[in-house]
């Protein structure tokens, strides 16, 4: 890549997602009459209405998943994409062709198995696994997350860690260093600043909620 993206640490890691997992996904997709598109620029409330609005103005049955993508339900034929792209592009919007969205999924999808699913991070390098795993023209790719997302990929992997961060304290029973370790934050300080950063609350004060929660459990 010409630019390299900024790491929260020297091991930031990512899970590749290979080929023939991303093509299934497609294919079950492709087999329930859907197909998933995401649309620049629609970072904010009132972009995300507009388009509602004008989805709807088209008849066009959709939904909307947790990460921003609208699910075309049903057939969808190529005329109805071009129709509402120009409708879109008018308004300073514009809807990804099916590939840039397959991409931006890929990113988002293993972000999130890795995050969340490890049971503790791989020692990874951020920019080689991208290279790796989008190959030639990925900063391109990340530019264009970045459009979709109002955030960079850096940002949205440091909220996701901070989202893991919160489940640790409130379903185990760990402590920060053994998080910090876990999640491969420099030390258990950073990681204390950063959650501070993103959520406004301490550590510790998610440590109360999980004792509240327990207590809550244990009445019924």
């Amino acid at each position: 890549m010409g630019r390299r993206v900024e790491r929260e640490s020297a091991g930031l890691p990512i899970l590749i997602l290979s080929v023939n997992e991303l093509k299934t996904n497609d294919d079950q997709l492709l087999s329930m009459g859907s197909t998933k598109r995401y649309v620049k620029y629609m970072v904010s409330l009132r972009c995300k209405m507009t388009v509602k609005e004008e989805l709807e103005k088209a008849g066009l049955k959709y939904a909307v998943s947790p990460h921003g993508a609208i699910e075309f339900l049903g057939e969808t034929t190529p005329t109805q994409f071009e129709e509402l792209d120009e409708v879109l592009l008018a308004l300073g919007l514009e809807l990804l062709d099916e590939n840039d969205s397959m991409l931006i999924d890929r990113i988002i999808n293993t972000v999130i198995e890795v995050v969340h699913d490890s049971d503790e991070l791989p020692n990874l390098s951020f920019d080689d696994i991208i290279d790796r795993s989008l190959g030639s023209g990925s900063e391109s790719i990340l530019k264009i997350f970045s459009d979709v997302k109002g955030i960079s990929i850096m940002q949205f992997i440091i909220l996701q860690k901070v989202d893991r961060v919160k489940e640790l304290l409130l379903y185990d029973n760990l402590s920060l260093s053994e998080i910090s370790k876990k999640l491969r934050y420099k030390n258990e300080h950073y990681l204390i600043a950063q959650f501070k950063k993103h959520t406004g609350l301490s550590p510790t004060y998610f440590k109360k909620l999980r004792n509240e929660r327990m207590s809550v459990l244990q009445e019924v």
